[in-house]
């Protein structure tokens, strides 16, 4: 009889579904591509963010928008920005681009309300959702991300101490923002570890203003700088950021939540830093992205390449790397798959579920080639500029930039090429006339539009106005 109960027992519980893991993604803001040591400082200190790289895997190729507003848009719509109108932050008065060439394709401000986002398809699929942080897809209630899929949500902007939230909470005097993030984190973690759950972690450091905690900048001031990482409050702001990392890590371990969870940790652009090897002397570099050109506003690799790593116990093998393109779009039917969610009916996805590289990290992906479309200007300064109006198509190690002010073609082969200091394209019309047919068609598909001839009629924004508009954070 015992025999018979126990098998019986045996089938009940084999036939029980597994539940599905709970989702963690940790975004920093500005952090640059080798601001982690991991991927190359060697003189921020990141321990926890390098531990969870050693437990899981890296993607060392993966790619962002150049600046913050765009980035989140299509983390969250699972959509490339001509779908959602959302190209950079703010208008294009921003920047006084009257005296170029073209006038810059209007920009969305808040992602549009038709859009779905990822919180609200995993939602809809069971998940307990929060989000603490930044959050910079529209200022108005309707907007705010407690309307768009997260049950909890806590939007901070502004400073790194005295901060501000959506809604008002309060917070110890003197409190620093990634601190204050992350004990909503955790608390939310304790709250809903009997469920599975999605938490978005935005974090608002490593952005300017540059301020941190008093006792981390001790630490890093008598440390000697190595190459364009010398900045020892930037360097505290990197280590708080870790801290949270850390603290969420060890607060998985502590409610035995961390064999099923996966955890991301990524940055929402490249770092601030890097214009001066451009020769934009007014560029505002806290750190340098090298050996990656350029930085934050830029398409080249140092604005775009960011940070990327995943642990998944048991599918992500530990300590491993991808070195595949991916992009912001891949993160939405990503997460859709390891949550085995459905996607919504009529609603475009523009990426591809990087699972199969999170369970092999030689697998092929299907689609041919990532994408980026830029149709306006970043400003670094009195008449220099971060990026004009640009396109790219980065297919395998090929990466193909058109200038639309002057169809400019920039052909680089990353894979010998990194830094992108050879330009191939007249060594290589064949690869050229591939490429950009691809992302013709690729505009096509999107809707993309572009910039157009600027015209005399055009009025030239006012002296006086524009100083605060030239800063490109």
């Amino acid at each position: 009889m015992r025999s018979l109960l126990a098998a019986a027992i045996a089938l009940f519980t084999t036939a029980l579904p597994a539940a599905p893991p709970n989702i963690i993604f940790i975004m920093a803001d500005d952090l640059g591509y080798t601001d982690v040591a991991t991927f190359g400082s060697q003189y921020y200190e990141t321990p926890n963010i390098d531990k969870l790289a050693t437990q899981g895997l890296k993607l060392t190729s993966h790619h962002h928008c150049q600046n913050c507003q765009p980035t989140r848009a299509a983390l969250m719509s699972g959509q490339y920005a001509p779908r959602t109108g959302v190209y950079t932050v703010g208008d294009i008065g921003r920047f006084e681009w009257q005296t170029r060439p073209l006038r810059p394709v209007e920009n969305v401000t808040s992602l549009p309300l038709e859009k779905i986002t990822i919180a609200q398809s995993l939602k809809k699929a069971g998940y307990a959702t929060g989000m603490f942080g930044k959050w910079h897809l529209g200022m108005k209630e309707e907007f705010h991300p407690g309307k768009r899929g997260f049950d909890e949500a806590i939007e901070s902007s502004g400073k790194h101490f005295d901060f501000r939230t959506t809604p008002e909470v309060a917070y110890p005097k003197g409190q620093y923002l990634a601190d204050f993030l992350t004990d909503k984190a955790v608390d939310f973690i304790q709250r809903h570890k009997d469920h599975p759950f999605f938490l978005y972690i935005p974090h608002y450091g490593v952005h300017s203003p540059i301020h941190a905690k008093p006792e981390l900048i001790e630490k890093f001031k008598t440390k000697p700088g190595v190459g364009g990482h010398n900045n020892p409050v930037y360097a505290a702001m990197i280590a708080s950021v870790d801290e949270s990392v850390g603290r969420v890590m060890a607060e998985l371990d502590k409610q035995g939540l961390t064999d099923n969870t996966v955890l991301i940790f990524t940055s929402d652009n490249g770092g601030v830093g890097g214009y001066t090897r451009e020769g934009i002397k007014k560029g505002g570099d806290t750190t340098d992205n090298a050996p990656l050109r350029s930085g934050k506003g830029s398409l080249y690799e140092g604005g775009t390449r960011v940070p990327f790593i995943v642990r998944w116990p048991g599918t992500t093998p530990a300590g491993s790397q991808v070195g595949q393109p991916s992009i912001h779009v891949d993160l939405y039917p990503t997460l859709l798959e390891i949550a085995g969610a459905a996607a919504p009916e009529n609603y475009p996805l523009d990426g591809e579920s990087l699972v199969p590289l999170f369970k092999d990290p030689k697998a092929a992906l299907q689609r041919p080639a990532i994408f980026q479309h830029f149709p306006g200007y970043l400003g670094a300064g009195e008449n220099t500029w971060r990026t004009t109006p640009v396109g790219l198509i980065q297919q395998g190690r090929w990466k193909l930039m058109e200038y639309f002010e002057d169809g400019r073609l920039e052909l680089y082969n990353l894979d010998d090429d990194i830094g992108e200091t050879k330009n191939l394209a007249s060594a290589q019309p064949d690869k050229v006339k591939e490429l950009q047919s691809q992302m013709i068609a690729w505009r096509k598909t999107v809707g993309a539009r572009m910039p157009t001839p600027n015209t005399p009629t055009e009025a030239p924004a006012k002296k006086g106005k524009g100083k605060k508009k030239k800063k490109a954070q």
